[in-house]
């Protein structure tokens, strides 16, 4: 299934893509997405539904986050063979496990906001990853069956206020709108193997970066193996599983972005997300 929401910024409705590719209201059917209401049990239940039975959406109405909210915003950092090459950087030999403010969470189209103060506010496409059920001690073999769906991420970053002003990770990931996760949820057994998944990222026509999730230095079933031994994890959560090489602040020289860019990035079979920068 391919599950998304739609509708005006604070309105948004659950909906679900047909066969046609039609949007189909499901708020009658369903309260929205988020939480345990896209827990296995539930995503196991809408799927014995008859789409048809919805009606249809006319029109072509804004498309939100495909999540109304999330438990927790996770990220996984330095997580491709080749971007930590461009960071200069050493492979980890664990997973970098940072957060972003679950206020970040914004729709796939609206714009990015440049905050106040920002001069390296910075780009990275990452394939999402929505957790489905209560994870804590997960086994690597077992990972891949707590997985609700996934996800296209612009896990969207602010160098300066991330690497340069002390402290943690977390105050440069999560300004208002750093957090673009859509446009669709898709449920992992559309997904057979979320290690072969190309994602791409454009800004203003031109490719930066161009990549598959083959190039991951922990595959998702380790990285969520991993986690579950320090937290648990709660249906409704998202992890974006890190970015591949191209980012602005691995250019030479850097190129951070500007009001009046805008990026188009999209992960395999995923969605695509067109965002405007503005200031």
């Amino acid at each position: 299934m391919k599950l998304l929401r739609f509708g005006p910024e604070g309105q948004e409705k659950p909906g679900i893509l047909d066969a046609e590719g039609n949007i189909r209201d499901v708020s009658a059917l369903v309260p929205d997405f988020g939480g345990s209401a896209v827990s296995a049990e539930a995503l196991d239940h809408l799927r014995s539904l008859d789409p048809s039975i919805a009606p249809l959406v006319e029109g072509t109405p804004r498309i939100g986050a495909c999540l109304a909210y999330v438990p927790n915003f996770y990220c996984i950092g330095l997580n491709y063979a080749r971007h930590a090459e461009e960071a200069g950087m050493d492979k980890p030999g664990e997973p970098i496990l940072f957060s972003k403010a679950t206020s970040a969470l914004s729709g796939p189209f609206d714009p990015v906001t440049i905050p106040r103060g920002s001069e390296k506010t910075d780009w990275e496409v990452e394939l999402g990853v929505v957790i489905g059920r209560e994870a804590s001690y997960v086994t690597e073999d077992k990972a891949l069956d707590y997985v609700a769906g996934y996800c296209t991420v612009n896990d969207v970053s602010e160098r300066a206020f991330q690497i340069e002003r002390g402290g943690q990770w977390i105050k440069g990931k999560s300004a208002p709108g750093f957090g673009p996760v859509g446009p669709y949820l898709v449920t992992a057994d559309e997904v057979p193997d979320p290690q072969a998944l190309r994602l791409t990222l454009s800004l203003n026509g031109e490719v930066r970066q161009d990549s598959s999730t083959k190039d991951m230095i922990f595959g998702v079933a380790e990285i969520i193996s991993y986690m579950s031994r320090f937290m648990t994890l709660l249906p409704g959560d998202i992890i974006a599983t890190g970015t591949p090489e191209g980012v602005g602040m691995g250019a030479k020289p850097p190129r951070f972005l500007r009001a009046g860019d805008e990026m188009e990035l999209e992960v395999e079979g995923l969605g695509k997300q067109i965002q405007r920068v503005v200031s």
